[in-house]
Parts: C-alpha cells; structure tokens; sequence
C-alpha cells in the first residue's frame, strides 16, 4: 500500500510541475503589483465585470475569482492606461482637482507628489505628479477633464494591453490545479484511514502527500492573485499625469525687453543670410559661370586673336626697320 500511495504521489507531482510551470513565473506587470507598487490590492467592486465573455453553459467559480472557459473574439480583456504632461496656471490647485474627479467617478488615488522647482528668473513655483486610477470605461471622460484647462498639452500618450490569451491561459491552470489538489486529498484520506499500515508508514504517506498538496495551493492562490490583477486593471485604468507650473515655461521679461526673443531674432536673421549667401554661391557656379563662358567665351577668343595679330605685325615692322 506504501509503495502505491508512493507511486501516485511522484505521477501527480510530474504533472503538477509540467501545469505550474508558468505559475511559478508570474508577468512582470503582476510582480511590480497593481499601480506600480507592490501586490495588488483589493479594490472597489467594478460595476462592469472585466471584458471576457462568460457563457451560461461554462462558469466556475474559484473561490472568488469567477473565471470563464471560454472567450468570445468580440470581448477581450484589456488594460488600458495613459499618460499626460500638462502646462497649468496652479499644479496645487490641478492636484486637488484632479484627485476629487477621481472620487466622484469611482477611482482612487494611487500615488501623488508636489515639489517646488524654478523659473529661468530665479523664482520659487510648485509642480508635482499624481496617479489616479478610474473605471475604464470613464477613461476618455476623465482625460478631457484633466485638459479641460490646461495651459498647454506638451504630451498625451494611450496605451493598451490585451491580456485575454493569459487570462484563458491561467484558467486553464487553476482547472488543472485545483483537480490535482482534490486527487490529493483524496489520497491523503486513505493514508490516514489505511488500516494496514504501521504509524510510522502512515505518517510517512500522510507527510509526503501534505506536503503536495501544500505546493498546489501555494501554486492556485499565486494563479487566482494574478488572475485578480488582470480583472482589476482591466476595470480600473491608470492615468498619470505630471503637471508644470506656467511659470517655468514663460520666457526672461526684463523692463519689457526678452533677451530670448531677441536671440531667437538675430538667431533667424543669421541663418536667412547664410541660406542667401549659399544660394548666391550655387547660383554663380551652376549658373552664371557657364552662361558667361558660353556667351563671352567666343567674344574672347576673337579679341585674343586680334590682339596677337596686331604683334605679330609690330614685330615684323620693327625686324624690318632695323634692316
């Protein structure tokens, strides 16, 4: 009975380590946790589900985690986030703004941060960042609020993760898991009641098929934890934004003159004339040079000629003379 309690345990811990495989490898986006720190935790109930299809004839229910067996091409499960550089009169008052549209819509507040920098004159101004994350579908909604009055957009990025193909994936594991862990304790039951075995066998069988099925557990709350992360950052989405201070961004005034206006002036003028000066050169040689040869080159060679005949002549006359 030992050696066949013995056998079942290494035939199911073979399949167990061939299904935990990726189990024992979460995502990157799961370690890093939900909102960018640590592991995720439990959030407002969503009132959409994530976007996965749960048909009628195919449900589980995992201990809280409501897993689907199949998926629709039509519903996917997507995480969608973005991020915001904006230019504001008051980054205080954008903060706090920021963080009431947040609560009224349903979303919470991640992580924020004000800090004081400086304007090219030397002057002290706040500026800070803040992540917030909101029910997805308001996702659109809440980014025209956060630009409603902005001074200037400097940047605005959207991003989108499906994660559907994962979402099935681990399903399809905590199935398998969670059958194994039942198979288990159904073998660590009749250990304990084997009435042929010795106490110390008994204890043996009972401690080696324990320790399995603690692995499958540790295994099926690893899954069912990323399984919640993928369901609660495809409900909520993440928005960071980082907010400059108007100030930071005006150009130097001094007595009415801008130093910087000026150099961008005399910056522009020097590369108009460069660019004349260049064209002039290219004009002269592709252009005007050839047009003078061909026009004044014949002109030219008659003079010469002409020229040259006339010595030719002086000279006979003076060889002549001297004679």
């Amino acid at each position: 009975m030992k050696k066949k309690i013995a056998l079942i345990v290494v035939i199911l811990s073979i399949a167990l380590t061939a299904c935990g495989v990726r189990a024992a490898s979460p995502s990157e986006d799961y370690q890093t946790g939900y909102g960018g720190g640590g592991a995720p935790e439990s959030l407002p109930a969503p009132t959409m589900g994530p976007a996965l299809a749960y048909t009628d004839s195919a449900k589980a229910d995992t201990g809280g985690v409501t897993v689907a067996t199949n998926a629709t091409t039509s519903d996917r499960l997507v995480i969608k986030n973005a991020d915001l550089t904006i230019v504001v009169a008051d980054p205080q008052k954008k903060l706090d703004a920021i963080v009431q549209m947040a609560e009224s819509m349903g979303g919470f507040v991640v992580s924020s941060n004000i800090y004081q920098t400086y304007t090219p004159s030397g002057e002290q101004v706040p500026e800070g960042y803040i992540s917030i994350r909101v029910p997805a579908d308001k996702l659109n909604t809440a980014l025209s609020q956060i630009k409603s009055d902005a001074v200037e957009v400097r940047s605005e990025t959207q991003t989108g993760q499906d994660v559907t193909a994962s979402y099935v994936d681990l399903q399809s594991q905590l199935t398998n898991l969670e059958m194994a862990e039942k198979d288990l304790q159904a073998i660590m039951d009749e250990a304990k009641n084997n009435p042929n075995s010795s106490v110390s066998s008994k204890t043996q069988d009972v401690l080696a098929v324990y320790n399995q099925i603690v692995a499958v557990r540790g295994q099926i709350e690893q899954i069912k934890g990323q399984m919640k992360y993928y369901e609660e950052s495809a409900a909520f989405s993440l928005i960071n934004v980082s907010l400059i201070a108007e100030e930071t961004v005006q150009p130097i005034e001094v007595g009415g003159w801008k130093p910087e206006g000026t150099a961008r002036d005399a910056v522009q003028t020097l590369v108009n004339f460069l660019q004349g000066f260049v064209d002039f050169v290219i004009w002269i040689v592709i252009f005007v040079l050839p047009m003078l040869i061909v026009i004044f080159g014949p002109i030219a060679l008659v003079v010469w000629g002409i020229i040259a005949l006339v010595k030719r002549g002086k000279v006979k006359k003076a060889k002549v003379s001297k004679q």
